[in-house]
Formats: structure tokens, C-alpha cells, sequence
């Protein structure tokens, strides 16, 4: 560190992408100091599963799966479809094997691969996570290895805005005093929490409650505004189709990955639940305000490997019936509606008929007694617009040219989940740019230092 400056490298933004940076640009020489605005560290990391994907992991050879970068590329693409940050996606990919294993094997994070499904968006299984599906314990152990390490975190520690000398980024002001830092990491949030902005630039979601992390107000977006930073994908969004009501915890997506269905007070169904757990948000939040997910006893069991899941069973959560009929006797729906509904439904799955909705992967339906019902409502959960970054994730203008010193990641920069809508989120996207592009801003700060 020089005389001029405070810390070499300043992190905003205290989530997974800010504590991966941290501990890169540490472990590479240069010094480090992370902020929060917040008085708990975590963000959307903590609310997420913990699911970063890895294609090409040792982890997986082990377990005899056959992928790489190319084939994440395609189901990525296949998903989202053409965007603003394309060639970010490819960055990803390539970084997704060498991340899941620098987190596992140098730093000793408690994750594993994850082989019981694939979820949204991938067709193999490559999603690695904590075995207890949380991604509060990710951060733990982030937060772990900063503070094994010394460098400092201050929570509670809003940034005013950036501090601007020569178009270049010098710092930051924290509560009024200025911070003089060689380079800065946005690592915050995105706007899922700031209705104005969720309003202009993600409508079709508007009106959907909110349940992602409070920080996510958007001061990234309008700093970068402020300065002439180039934005991208800011029409995208990751929105969840299923949260428990009114628990407010999420239903894990393996009850309908694996062949639970959707439907209505009316005991219809009304849509493709092959969309996934994003995808399908929008559908479920124009059919009514609450909806209802149906599936059996064989997937609960798989669900029941989540503690998150196992905690929404023990609240109740989660109703028995060995009729689809008589789940109408715990929920308001119509039952008559639902043992049609579930008669048609295992019909398709058997194959003996195209089903109402283009449903192509059943799993493990057709669906047996004993059922089980549960009340859900969709949500917003964050937006995957932002900066657009470069692939050492240093924020770029409209030209293609650098703004000097300021990198972003996670939240703050534009994501790989399409250009608009629900519908391009693969599962793990948001940890795996978190954490990937924290990591190169890391390592891409101390290489500018040293020169």
C-alpha cells in the first residue's frame, strides 16, 4: 500500500462477491478493507441455496459426470438467450470448475457437489453447494476466511458516492469522510428493494412482493449512471415462483423439478412448470395472488435433504391428504378441480397423452398417494441488471472504454440471465458471477498494482 491512499483495495459491499474479492486480492499481496451499509454482512448470498455451478470440476470427474465450460456455455445461452454481457457468459463458464475448487480445496468451504438433481437451466448435474442448502453457510465460512486473514470489515458503513478525480475512481465517501483507495470493488446489490427503479426498468414485476435482501436498493446502478458507466440487462430478474405462504421461506424447487405441479384456487393448472423456478414467477403471479404446489410422499423425501424444506414441514408448512380431493380439506381449493387436474396430469406422465401445457420432464410422476399441498406466492428476489463489466470485471462505458480503478461484481454488475424478464435465470447464475467476478477483481486489482 502506498502513502496515498488508504487501502489498496476498497470493497463495497460485504456479500459473497465482496468477501471472495477480499480474500483474492489478500492472498495475492495488496491490502484489503471491506464496507457494509448494513449492520450483518451476507446480502442475497445469505438468502440464497448456496448453488454455485462448476463445469469440468474435479468433483464432478469423481463422480464419473462428463461436462465442461463449452457445454455450460450452451445451456446458459440456451436459457437466457442473447443479452448485453454474451461474452461474460463464456467468462463464467471458463471460471466456473477453477472457482468451485479454489472455495472447496485452498479455502476449505464446506460444499459438495450436488448429484440428488440438476435444477433450471443445466443439463447435467454441476451445482455445488453446502450440504445444508444454505447459503448463509457460504458466507459464514467467506466471513470466516476474511477474518482469519485480518482484513478489515465495517459494517453498519453506508457509501455516499464515489470520489471522482480526472475520470478516475479514487476512493469512496463513507458517512461524510472520504476513503482513498487505489481501486474499488462495487460489490453490492442490486434494486429489487428500490420500487422506482424495479418500476422502470422491470415493470412486468412491479407489483410482485419483494423478499430478497433489504440492501438492495440500487446505489451501484446510480453511481454508475452518475459517471457515465455503461449499464446492461437491466430488464432481467431472478423472480422465485414458489415461497412458502405465509411462512415466507422458500419451497424448494425439487418438488416441482421432480414432478410436483402448480395450480390455481380453482384446482386448475394454468401453465408449464418446465419454465422453472423464475421463469415461471411471472405465470404465477398473473393467475391470482396465492397458488398452490401438489406433489407425493417419494419427493418430499427428496426435498426433506434441505433443511430449509425440513423447517417449512415442521411449521406446518407442508399438508397430507391420500386423495387430491381431500387436500381440499386443509386449502382453499376446489377439490373435485383438483383430482381432475391430477388425473390429466398423471396421464401425460405415463404417456399416454401430450399434456394441456407442453410439460415434457416428469421425473418421478405420475403422482402417487400419500399428496402433499402447499401454499405459495411468487416473489421478486433480485435483479440481474447492472455495470457492464469486461472479463477482469472492470467497469466499462458505453465506448468499451475503462473507467480507471473501479471494478464491479455480484449484484452491481450486469448478469448472464438475459436481456429482460424471468425466464433466462439457470440456477446459480447470481452466485456464480458474485463470487467469479469478486475473485478476478481480486486478483485483477493486485496484478494493476504490482504492475
Amino acid at each position: 500500500m502506498t502513502s496515498e491512499v488508504d487501502t489498496d483495495l476498497l470493497v463495497i459491499g460485504a456479500g459473497a462477491c465482496g468477501l471472495a474479492a477480499a480474500v483474492a486480492a489478500h492472498d495475492a499481496g495488496i491490502s484489503v478493507a471491506v464496507v457494509e451499509k448494513l449492520a450483518r454482512p451476507g446480502g442475497n448470498s445469505s438468502l440464497s441455496t448456496g448453488s454455485v455451478p462448476g463445469a469440468g470440476s474435479r468433483f464432478q470427474r469423481e463422480a464419473g459426470i462428463e461436462d465442461s465450460p463449452e457445454r455450460l456455455v450452451t445451456d446458459l445461452l440456451a436459457t437466457a438467450g442473447p443479452h448485453d454481457a454474451d461474452a461474460l457468459t463464456r467468462r463464467m463458464a471458463e471460471e466456473s470448475a477453477p472457482l468451485v475448487e479454489w472455495l472447496i480445496d485452498e479455502l476449505g468451504a464446506r460444499m459438495e457437489l450436488v448429484t440428488a438433481y440438476k435444477h433450471v437451466g443445466h443439463s447435467v448435474p454441476r451445482l455445488h453447494a453446502p450440504r445444508s442448502r444454505r447459503g448463509q453457510d457460504l458466507v459464514d465460512d467467506l466471513l470466516g476466511f476474511v477474518s482469519d486473514r485480518g482484513i478489515p470489515l465495517a459494517v453498519g458503513n453506508p457509501v455516499d458516492r464515489l470520489l471522482m478525480e480526472d475520470g478516475a475512481v479514487r476512493g469512496a465517501v463513507i458517512a461524510g469522510e472520504p476513503v482513498r483507495a487505489a481501486k474499488v470493488l462495487l460489490a453490492t446489490n442490486g434494486f429489487a428493494a428500490n420500487r422506482s427503479m424495479v418500476a422502470r426498468w422491470c415493470p412486468e414485476i412491479a407489483p410482485a412482493e419483494y423478499f430478497g435482501a433489504l440492501g438492495s436498493t440500487g446505489e451501484a446502478a446510480a453511481w454508475g449512471e452518475a459517471i457515465g458507466a455503461a449499464l446492461g440487462n437491466m430488464g432481467a430478474y431472478q423472480g422465485y415462483a414458489a415461497v412458502a405462504y405465509p411462512q415466507g421461506s422458500l419451497l424448494s424447487w425439487t418438488t416441482i423439478e421432480k414432478g410436483g405441479i402448480l395450480v390455481s384456487a380453482s384446482g386448475r393448472r394454468f401453465g408449464n412448470e418446465d419454465a422453472g423456478y423464475s421463469g415461471f414467477a411471472p405465470t404465477v403471479m398473473g393467475q391470482g395472488e396465492t397458488a398452490y404446489a401438489v406433489y407425493d410422499r417419494r419427493i418430499h423425501d427428496i426435498a426433506a435433504g434441505e433443511e430449509e424444506y425440513v423447517e417449512l414441514a415442521e411449521m406446518g408448512g407442508v399438508r397430507w391428504a391420500d386423495t387430491p380431493q381431500g387436500l381440499a380439506d386443509h386449502m382453499a381449493v376446489d377439490g373435485a378441480a383438483l383430482a381432475e387436474t391430477v388425473d390429466a396430469y398423471n396421464g401425460a406422465a405415463r404417456g399416454g397423452r401430450s399434456d394441456a401445457f407442453g410439460r415434457r420432464r416428469f421425473e418421478l410422476a405420475p403422482l402417487q398417494a400419500p399428496f402433499a399441498i402447499v401454499r405459495v406466492k411468487p416473489g421478486l428476489f433480485h435483479t440481474q441488471g447492472g455495470l457492464m463489466v469486461d472479463d477482469h470485471a472492470r467497469v466499462l462505458r458505453p465506448d468499451g472504454s475503462v473507467v480507471a480503478n473501479l471494478f464491479a461484481g455480484g449484484g452491481a454488475a450486469a448478469g448472464i440471465s438475459g436481456l429482460s424478464g424471468a425466464g433466462g435465470y439457470a440456477s446459480g447464475n447470481g452466485l456464480l458471477t458474485a463470487l467469479a467476478l469478486g475473485r478476478i477483481a481480486g486478483l485483477c486489482a493486485a496484478d494493476e498494482l504490482s504492475g
